[in-house]
Parts: C-alpha cells; sequence; structure tokens
C-alpha cells in the first residue's frame, strides 16, 4: 500500500499537519481504510500542505533517534 510515510511522525500543533508527510491524525489512523483513489487525493494535497508546517518538530523523531544511536547522523 503506497503510503506517505517517512518516519518523522510528529504532528505539527499550530497546523494539525504531521512534520514529516503532511497528513492529519484522523488521515493517518484511518489511511488502510481509504480507498487507492482517496489516498492518491490526499497525497497530491500533501506538498501544499507542508509548505505551511515548520521543518522542525518539537522532538526527536524516531528516524534520527535511530541514525543518532547507528551513529550515522
Amino acid at each position: 500500500m503506497e503510503s506517505p510515510c517517512i518516519l518523522i511522525c510528529s504532528i505539527d500543533d499550530k497546523t494539525g499537519f504531521c512534520f514529516g508527510c503532511g497528513r492529519t491524525r484522523d488521515e493517518i489512523g484511518r489511511w488502510t481504510s481509504y480507498s487507492s483513489e482517496e489516498r492518491r487525493t490526499i497525497m497530491a494535497s500533501l506538498p501544499a500542505r507542508l509548505e505551511g508546517v515548520e521543518r522542525k518538530p518539537r522532538r526527536e523523531t524516531r528516524r534520527s533517534r535511530m541514525q543518532r544511536e547507528r551513529g550515522t547522523g
């Protein structure tokens, strides 16, 4: 299943969008129940959403923690 998730899972309080993918909490939670067409429609809107999101999450992300622990980040 296609997904925009990039393992930066933290929601911007100002916009309500995920810092990594741009989806809302509701969209993330319901992602597997959406049809392919619904997922494509949401994915088409994500680049515009991410323009309004601060690029730094308020906490360490899972991806950055994993890189730090491996010594690659």
